[in-house]
């Protein structure tokens, strides 16, 4: 029997491999968009990470400061502890070298010493070219530099290095660090070099042998601004830094097998009401109920097998071709200039393999229930299948609608919105559900309103007879255009708020920033620079911004501490996007500590706790200064900060100089005089630039060319997106063109009969045609109803728990109206394509077979 079995679910495959084969490759595009975006984010992070651990060396401990440098008088007195076998001093700034054609090349350029830095980080141990022993003094040198194989390919041929200082220094060999370009000297050379003098990044410890760290560490006392970390933890912050991208894109990946989990459904529901009377004869023979439900069960495996199959080969060649094109970045910016090796995973393409198998067999299993329920008297008589409850069914699809909200409202797992994934799925499968409900009470009203014409009748009467298959037939592209629909509400609701965003926190015409600035906090415009310029003709006004990293745990990323003038306008407001009214800063009593009011992100909210109304210990602790110990940090608002993920806290200026007596800065707002001319500015401000030898630390942009480069930014990180939803919109399409096909083969004899009738074959194309018009059309309503309902739920909960930032809701209605009218046309033209075939069958001998 099994055998047999086996025999009927391969012939069915064979006999039908085109409607079978839609099936196959929305399995296979699911799995092969979803397997390629996992290949490619696990590549970058893993190459990443490796470079990190091999920049960063295996020590027990590292020591890092909270914020800004760390004073390198801690190096003596840490290698002076009996518990420490090796103290490594590491420098690392962030430089712009230029090319021999004048184009500046990003490098990181890291001072190490050369006696130690072999035992802890042997990728940067300097090695020198030749064999000269003469040439191994070369390592102390203070003008010759060391480069890793991304920074030699990047200035093939030159024996020299210039950097944007002006410094000038000699290639004297390699260090084996792999990543991005690093410049590599002696880390007092570095420190001359960049005007950082008694300064450090980090010490790396490698601990005496039966040391323990805590013990260690205690016996240091550190100060309060030094953090002490493991090294993995760099990795861990790496992979916290673009994890919540990456799960996004994973899932909008799994959209596409989702909705070919929607088409696997389709066509197994259709093929099952086709193979009726087989199935029925079956039973008859003895064949149970049981065994009809393993027997579409396993033909839905076998689909989704050979589906997820030629998914893995697929989404490997994808993989590949995008990161040999692309790199790791995939317009996310978190990797950006990483080419790494492709990564394959026997571990994750089983999964994925698996998951392709599970997504058919969750859309074989309603049929298959089907095929369980028949009663095979009844059917072989040609009386068809015992009555649904669909009352029961409408029960369900609401309480999974119901579900779908309450899970709306669940809290994050460790920074994932899985709940909120959960109710996007159940939203989808509950909407789906109560399809029939929709198109019958949407049909009931449009036919009498079609009553006196044959044609339309024809169509409405029979999708209103078979509302159920009309169901089937049109959830694949309910389930493509709901999510096409909600992800486009997505981004146009991000994009409108972003550039809303910048109106606010651009409020100059011209903005002067110093080279390497946006890397961290090592380079800053020259005071006198800063000083002249506010005596510029055409500059009305300078405002000047600062921003140093700040480690506040040293498992995460790095917050921002943004140091500019709070000032309010004219009208009382505050000049920041805030969100919500600022509270005032509450009085202190004479001799008290001092307050400080600060802004924060509402990434700090989330990660942090730092709700306005509530102080900021943590950023007290960030300060090497003592008198800053002293002082009380007020939260009195949050502000909207979408290019920090991860936090940031805006201080004024005046405060930050007041506590620390640091006075540079990194960026320059240059509020334009009326009718200045903004190119007339720059030319003066180039030459006062060159006059104090600074012409290539400093780079200009325009209002308008940092929105257009946000927003160009924006795009491509979006640009995946636009793909994916393409991709689904195709899979739903491709169902209909499934569905359509399967089912005027099976009407041949009612082609025949209406033939007989007198009908045209171009009527009888007609009648294909409004059908599929009316089933795309109340696709297109459902999917957009459905769409409009995952929108909401991406945009005030995924976005908010993911990447911790809030956004106004925007329906871009022309682009929302066009996308439905486009797979109404595509799905009227899909199935008038596929009733052609069915049309062209001769009439006499299509009704004979009923005979």
């Amino acid at each position: 029997m099994r055998a047999l079995l086996s025999t009927f679910s391969l012939q069915e495959l064979r006999h039908h491999p085109w409607r079978n084969a839609s099936a196959v490759v929305a399995v296979m595009l699911g799995v092969a968009l979803a397997f390629a975006v996992h290949l490619i984010n696990a590549s970058a992070l893993a190459e990443f990470s490796s470079a990190v651990s091999s920049v960063n060396g295996q020590p027990d401990v590292e020591l890092r400061a909270r914020q800004g440098p760390l004073d390198d008088a801690l190096l003596a007195r840490v290698a002076a502890h009996p518990g420490v076998a090796l103290a490594s001093p590491v420098l690392e700034d962030p430089v712009q070298a230029l090319a021999r054609d004048g184009e500046r090349l990003g490098a990181k350029l890291v001072g190490v010493d050369a006696l130690v830095v072999a035992g802890l980080s042997p990728a940067l141990m300097p090695v020198t070219d030749g064999e000269n022993t003469t040439r191994r003094f070369d390592l102390f040198a203070p003008d010759t530099v060391f480069l890793n194989a991304a920074a030699q390919q990047a200035f093939a041929g030159q024996t020299t290095v210039r950097l944007q200082n002006g410094a000038v220094l000699r290639v004297a060999g390699r260090v084996n660090a792999p990543g991005a370009p690093l410049l590599v000297m002696d880390v007092a050379a570095a420190q001359a070099l960049m005007d950082r003098v008694g300064q450090l990044s980090r010490i790396d410890l490698r601990l005496a042998s039966g040391a323990r760290a805590s013990e260690v560490l205690a016996a240091l006392d550190l100060p309060p601004n030094v953090i002490a970390q493991r090294p993995e933890q760099s990795g861990e912050r790496v992979s916290n830094l673009s994890r919540a991208y990456r799960v996004n894109l994973t899932v909008l990946a799994l959209v596409a097998l989702f909705t070919g989990a929607f088409l696997v459904f389709s066509v197994l529901s259709l093929s099952v009401a086709r193979r009726q009377p087989q199935f029925a004869l079956l039973g008859v023979l003895g064949l149970s109920s049981r065994e009809r439900l393993r027997l579409v069960l396993a033909e839905s495996a076998l689909l989704g097998l050979l589906g997820s199959a030629l998914g893995i080969a697929l989404g490997t060649a994808l993989a590949a071709l995008a990161l040999r094109l692309l790199g790791g970045d995939l317009g996310g910016g978190y990797f950006s200039g990483v080419a790494p090796p492709l990564l394959w995973s026997p571990l994750a393409a089983t999964v994925y393999l698996l998951l392709g198998v599970v997504a058919a067999l969750v859309g074989g299993w309603w049929p298959a229930q089907a095929t369980a329920r028949l009663a095979p008297a009844l059917a072989l008589k040609g009386l068809g299948a015992p009555p649904r409850p669909g009352a029961r069914r409408h029960t369900l699809a609401l309480a999974l609608v119901l579900l779908a909200a309450a899970m709306a409202w669940a809290p994050p797992v460790a920074g994932i919105p899985l709940a909120a994934y959960v109710s996007v799925g159940l939203l989808l499968v509950g909407g789906i559900a109560a399809l029939p409900l929709g198109v019958g009470w949407l049909l009931d009203r449009i036919a009498p309103r079609v009553a006196r014409h044959a044609l339309p009748v024809l169509a409405v009467e029979r999708a209103r007879r078979l509302r159920e298959t009309a169901a089937v037939a049109t959830s694949g592209v309910v389930a493509s255009l709901a999510l096409s629909v909600a992800l486009t509400v997505m981004v146009a609701s991000f994009r409108d708020s972003v550039t809303h965003w910048l109106d606010a926190v651009l409020p100059a015409q011209l903005y002067v920033r110093s080279v390497g600035s946006g890397a961290g906090d090592g380079s800053h415009l020259p005071t006198g620079f800063v000083t002249a310029v506010a005596g510029v003709p055409g500059v009305a006004r300078v405002d000047t911004l600062r921003a140093t990293p700040v480690q506040l745990a040293p498992e995460r990323p790095a917050i921002a501490l943004l140091t500019r003038p709070l000032e309010r306008t004219t009208g009382g407001t505050l000049s920041l996007p805030l969100v919500g009214n600022p509270l005032p800063a509450p009085a202190v009593p004479e001799g008290e500590q001092r307050v400080v009011t600060v802004y924060v992100s509402e990434a700090m909210v989330d990660l942090y706790g730092a709700r306005p109304g509530s102080w900021l210990p943590a950023l007290a602790q960030a300060f090497a200064e003592p008198q800053v110990r002293g002082t009380r940090f007020f939260v009195a608002g949050v502000w909207r900060d979408y290019a920090r993920q991860h936090g940031s806290v805006v201080m004024d200026r005046a405060d930050f100089v007041r506590l620390t007596g640091d006075a540079r800065v990194n960026d320059l707002a240059l509020h334009l005089a009326e009718g200045a001319d903004e190119n007339a500015v720059r030319e003066r401000i180039r030459a006062l630039a060159e006059a104090q030898g600074a012409a290539n630390a400093i780079e200009f942009a325009s209002v308008g060319q940092i929105r257009a480069n946000s927003l160009r930014i924006f795009d491509r990180s979006f640009a995946v997106t636009v793909w994916l939803q393409a991709v689904a919109i195709g899979i739903g399409l491709f169902g209909v063109a499934a569905s359509f096909s399967a089912q005027v083969l099976a009407r041949r004899r009612e082609f025949g009969l209406l033939a007989h009738l007198g009908l045209t074959r171009s009527q009888i194309l007609g009648v294909v045609a409004l059908e599929g018009l009316a089933w795309t059309v109340l696709g297109a309503l459902a999917g957009l109803a459905l769409g409009l309902a995952v929108s909401l739920v991406l945009v005030h909960v995924v976005n908010p728990q993911s990447f911790h930032w809030t956004m106004d809701l925007v329906l871009p209605w022309a682009r929302l109206l066009a996308l439905c009218a486009a797979v109404v046309v595509a799905g009227t033209l899909t199935a008038w394509l596929a009733g052609q075939a069915a049309a062209s069958r001769d009439a006499v001998r299509a009704v004979k077979e009923d005979w």
